[in-house]
């Protein structure tokens, strides 16, 4: 996908540490947090917002997600990770930082984000949930116990959190593959108790 040189890198985070020096918010913390891993590239392009920033350059565009991604991360306590591609331009290692609380990983030359993100949901039993459009990343992730949230949806989320609005109150952010159970809604087919995997995802997206 998109290069990410080191020097480009290192620009990114030098800008970032400035508003990491300002004064914030105390985090939220919680009992009822996860991790987040954040397919970065992927939602930038699925804002208007970030996407928009990412027109002036691929740094705006970095530092614009990061920005909003450590916002949100003050509200709700989550640990969040976001990767980034570097396959075609970036370092021969992979990259590792934190700027505002947020973890930043680059995956290193000749390797996608996707593969990085499959990683981090193979390590470790910590409750986790994915933020990404790309059905392979989505389809893997059910399959180790995580969930998936579209970028559009989460999108949607950053936006109104800072309205104070919950995940709840985010249309399309629940998982298509989830049956409804709002009061009022009509289930199709005949009643039946979801399955576990599907209450896991449930209660996931509660949580955001």
């Amino acid at each position: 996908m998109s290069p990410t040189p080191s020097a480009k890198n290192e620009g990114t985070l030098s800008r970032l540490a400035f508003f990491d020096s300002l004064p914030g918010r105390t985090i939220s913390r919680k009992r009822n947090t996860m991790h987040i891993i954040v397919d970065g590239y992927n939602l930038i392009r699925q804002s208007d917002t970030f996407r928009h920033s990412e027109m002036k350059s691929l740094e705006e565009g970095r530092i614009a997600l990061i920005r909003s991604l450590a916002g949100y991360r003050k509200l709700r306590g989550h640990r969040i990770t976001v990767v980034f591609d570097g396959w075609e331009g970036g370092s021969p290692r992979e990259e590792r930082d934190v700027a505002l609380g947020v973890e930043i990983i680059y995956s290193r030359l000749g390797e996608k984000a996707d593969e990085v993100i499959k990683r981090l949901l193979g390590k470790g039993n910590e409750e986790s949930l994915v933020v990404t459009s790309d059905r392979e990343i989505a389809v893997f992730a059910a399959r180790r116990g995580s969930t998936a949230i579209a970028s559009a949806a989460f999108d949607a989320l950053l936006a109104r959190s800072v309205a104070g609005s919950s995940a709840a109150d985010v249309p399309g952010k629940s998982n298509p593959d989830v049956d409804d159970d709002r009061p009022g809604m009509k289930r199709k087919g005949p009643s039946r108790r979801l399955s576990k995997q599907k209450r896991a995802a449930l209660a996931r997206f509660k949580k955001l």
